[in-house]
Parts: C-alpha cells; sequence; structure tokens
C-alpha cells in the first residue's frame, strides 16, 4: 500500500511512499534490538560528536527541509525554516551537555563503601510523533535519547512521511550506524503490535490525550516506560496593569504561530475587566490584520490547517461554540479558496461547558474570558483538565511570579509566551501528560538510575570523587 503526501495549501500529492509492511516493521524493529548493544557501548564522547554532525546536515539542508515541511503541513515558511535551526540547536546543547548530565553521581554512605548513582540505557525507544512540529518534535526526543546511547523507532504522523524519512536520513548523513535510529512508516492500528514487541524498552508520544491513554494502557499491560506530552489549552492571563501593547502584540503570535496548531498555544485569554475593552478592541484587530495566503510566501502569516478533516472538526467547535451562547467577534467560517484555510477567529464569554471552554482547540481560534480580579482570574486558568503551559501579563514581575506559582501547569512564563527550550524541562501534569523532556531531566527519562555499591574491608574509610 502507498502513503501519499498532500499539501493543504493546494491538494496536490507532494510525494507517494511504500508503507512497511509487516516484515518491514519486524526487521526495522530488529536491527534496532542488534545495534543498541554496540551502540551503548560506545563512549559517550563519540556520540556527542555524531550528534554535532548531525546538527551541522540539518544547517546544510536547511531550506531542503523547511520547504518539505510546509508542503507537508503547512506552516509559513520562515517558521519552517526557525524550526530547523531549532533542531539543530538541540543538537549543539546535548552533544555539550549530555556527558555532563549522565555522569556518575557520588553518594554519601556508609564511610567503609563507595556508593553511587549511575546512569545507562534502556534500549530501542519509540517514538510516537504528531505532525504540527514534525522535525522539532522528533528531534526533541532523538537528541538526548540517543546520545543517551538508546537507539530510536520513529512512527510519525501519517501525512509527513516525506519528513520521517528525511530525518532518518540526517542521521545516516551524519555517521550514526545502521539501526541507531530508523523510521516506521506504519498504520495508527499497527502501533499495538510495536508496543507489544519486547524489544521495545520505552515509548514515548506527543499527541493527544486520546491517543495518549490508549498507548499508556497498552505500554503499562507490558510495563514499558512511558513518557507522554499530550495537549493543552494554555491561558495567557492578563492582569490590570499588563503592559498592552506588548501583551496584544504577544497574544496574537501566541494564538496564531504554526497556524495555531500548537500544544502550547495560548487559547484561552483571560482579562481583568479593567483592561478587557481596550484589550479586546485592540487583539481583534491585530488579529484580522495577519495574512492568510500561501505558506511559501514570505509575506504571509497563516497557512492552511494541515488537513481538511481537522478544518472541519476546529469548524464543529466554533460552531458549537457560538450556538450555546459565545459572540463572534471575528472569523467564524472556513476561507472560500482552495486549500484547508481557516480565518483568524475570536470568540468572546463562551458558555463554561462549550467545546472552546473544555476541549483543546487546536488552529487559529481564541476565545476571551473577562475576569473581576486576579483571585478569579488564576480560577479561570486552572479551571481546564489540561495542565501544560500558561503565562500571566503585568507590570509588576513580583506579582507575576507569584501567579505563575498558582498555576495548575508544567510551564509558567511572566510576560512571555509559552515555548520550549532545550535548556528547560518540557512536559505538562492534568490531562497534558507526564515525563519530561529537554534539559538534565529530559536525558534522564529513558535510562536506568542505577545504585552502585562497592564495599571496602571494613574500617578502611573511602574518599568521595566529585
Amino acid at each position: 500500500m502507498t502513503i501519499e503526501s498532500t499539501n493543504p495549501a493546494t491538494g496536490t500529492v507532494v510525494d507517494t511512499f511504500e508503507d512497511d509492511s509487516g516484515a518491514d516493521r519486524d526487521e526495522r524493529i530488529e536491527r534496532a534490538a542488534e545495534t543498541f548493544p554496540e551502540w551503548r557501548t560506545t563512549p559517550i564522547e563519540r556520540r556527542q560528536q555524531l550528534l554535532a554532525a548531525a546538527g551541522e546536515v540539518l544547517r546544510e539542508n536547511s531550506e531542503e527541509y523547511a520547504t518539505l515541511m510546509t508542503e507537508e503541513m503547512g506552516k509559513p515558511i520562515d517558521q519552517s525554516r526557525s524550526e530547523v535551526e531549532k533542531c539543530a540547536w538541540v543538537c549543539d546543547y546535548y552533544a555539550e551537555h549530555a556527558a555532563e548530565f549522565l555522569a556518575d553521581e557520588p553518594v554519601a554512605g556508609e564511610p567503609d563503601a563507595e556508593t553511587k548513582v549511575v546512569y545507562q540505557p534502556l534500549g530501542p525507544i519509540l517514538a510516537i510523533m504528531p505532525w504540527n512540529f514534525p522535525f522539532w518534535q522528533v528531534f526533541r526526543f532523538a537528541a538526548p535519547n540517543l546520545t543517551a546511547g538508546n537507539v530510536g523507532v520513529l512512527k510519525h504522523a501519517s501525512n509527513v512521511p516525506g519528513c520521517a524519512r528525511a530525518i532518518e536520513d540526517v542521521f545516516r548523513e551524519a555517521g550514526y550506524p545502521d539501526g541507531a535510529f530508523s523510521s516506521l512508516l506504519i498504520d495508527s492500528d499497527e502501533i499495538d503490535a510495536v508496543l507489544e514487541d519486547d524489544r521495545i524498552a520505552g515509548v514515548t508520544l506527543t499527541g493527544s490525550d486520546g491517543a495518549g491513554r490508549a498507548v499508556a494502557e497498552t505500554a503499562g499491560n507490558e510495563l514499558t516506560k512511558t513518557v507522554l506530552e499530550l495537549g493543552g489549552s494554555d491561558p495567557f492571563v492578563v492582569l490590570d496593569d499588563a503592559p498592552m501593547e506588548k501583551t496584544v502584540e504577544t497574544a496574537v503570535q501566541a494564538r496564531l504561530i504554526n497556524n495555531g496548531q500548537s500544544c502550547i498555544a495560548a487559547k484561552r485569554f483571560i482579562v481583568h475587566t479593567d483592561v478587557y475593552d481596550e484589550f479586546l478592541d485592540r487583539f481583534v484587530d491585530e488579529m484580522d490584520a495577519q495574512v492568510v495566503g500561501d505558506p511559501m510566501d514570505e509575506k504571509t502569516d497563516i497557512g492552511p490547517q494541515a488537513r481538511e478533516d481537522l478544518m472541519d472538526d476546529l469548524h464543529e467547535q466554533v460552531e458549537e461554540t457560538i450556538d450555546r451562547g459565545g459572540d463572534l467577534e471575528l472569523g467564524g467560517e472556513p476561507m472560500d479558496r482552495d486549500g484547508a484555510y481557516y480565518p483568524p477567529t475570536v470568540i468572546t464569554d463562551p458558555l463554561e461547558d462549550s467545546p472552546a471552554d473544555q476541549e483543546e482547540v487546536f488552529g487559529p481560534v481564541a476565545t476571551v474570558f473577562e475576569v473581576s480580579d486576579e483571585e478569579r482570574a488564576i480560577e479561570k486558568a486552572n479551571d481546564t483538565r489540561f495542565g501544560l503551559g500558561a503565562s500571566v501579563w503585568t507590570a509588576d514581575l513580583d506579582r507575576g511570579e507569584r501567579v505563575a506559582r498558582r498555576f495548575e501547569s508544567g510551564l509558567a512564563f511572566v510576560n512571555e509566551l509559552v515555548k520550549s527550550d532545550p535548556r528547560l524541562p518540557f512536559g505538562g501534569v492534568k490531562d497534558s501528560g507526564y515525563g519530561r523532556e529537554l534539559a538534565r531531566a529530559g536525558i534522564r527519562e529513558f535510562v536506568n538510575a542505577k545504585t552502585i555499591w562497592v564495599q571496602h574491608e571494613a574500617g578502611e574509610e573511602t574518599e568521595m570523587v566529585e
């Protein structure tokens, strides 16, 4: 069977690929399992060198990879270029810091024993990745985990098969051994068979909470370690002393980045009543000023939604929210043009049980809530089953940090949009998942933190070595 890659801006086929048969799937997993013993014993300095080389491959082919992303899922070309550069950055980061993060840690214990914690890789790790950041999501997983000594098996989203194969080529060109990183072009209904394979030592998924529950259930039956990053409905809290010009400018960017299709995009704008009218007027004007068009055009701010069916789902959420009492301030209808284009949309005062209030709205749709005071703003921000990111805007940074500490989220920002950074742990709480990616915490998710106890002769004290 063939897999078609379709350009959501035009509906034309970008490329076709043969999917992996059951035999192909098994062969790739077996190759990963056979590669692991040698790869895990490769000195970490060599693994870091190869990761740095992968970063160089990304930079050398940036325009090719950026164009591929834009053609397959529709993000504006400039954002695709930035995504390639961010992938190279995460390679640079772990190429510099991985050995430090995984170094043996002496631990004080008995005076006549040497005790330490060592960090050892687990084996083949399955990564189930989404289409919205088709390079970044994969490299966010691969850079730390391959450098820790694991091998990677990728099951990418079905609408970005070209990106999946291109990423496999990046590691090959960088000099990684065959089997260190491989991609499976398989249907989603085959994932359980991979999860149940005893050669798979761990699984990480970025996707919907429904997909996360299904994967966690199957992996749990196998006692396989999981990390889940499951999206969110991030609040963007505007307090009465917010610096309005910067707040509105960032609010638009935070909602519309990646055509509005980001798990950490600001989705619920919670605004203090004293500045509500000013914020709403300026926000609607700025949203309306964004250029919707061909994602290959440098002047475009918003491209198409990644698939026609995703746009249809988004529109259903908008229609139901409005039917149940929300006020439409801007947009609200698919655009009358070829491609899966949905305009910037603003809804005010949605009912508490409406889709735009309770569900993740994955597209350029913002909901705006008016609240009477800071306490009510915090309550509304936390009134969601999700808990990925949150931000607060205020002229008083102490006040901002106090509010940020009260958000029920894995990430909390003051006077900045929510974003991922290789230097900081990334992940959520509640229905946004568990586990962490990036930084020191991320590279230690899929390793065995093993205690080593070396007993010396009685009375022989040991010297702890840093």
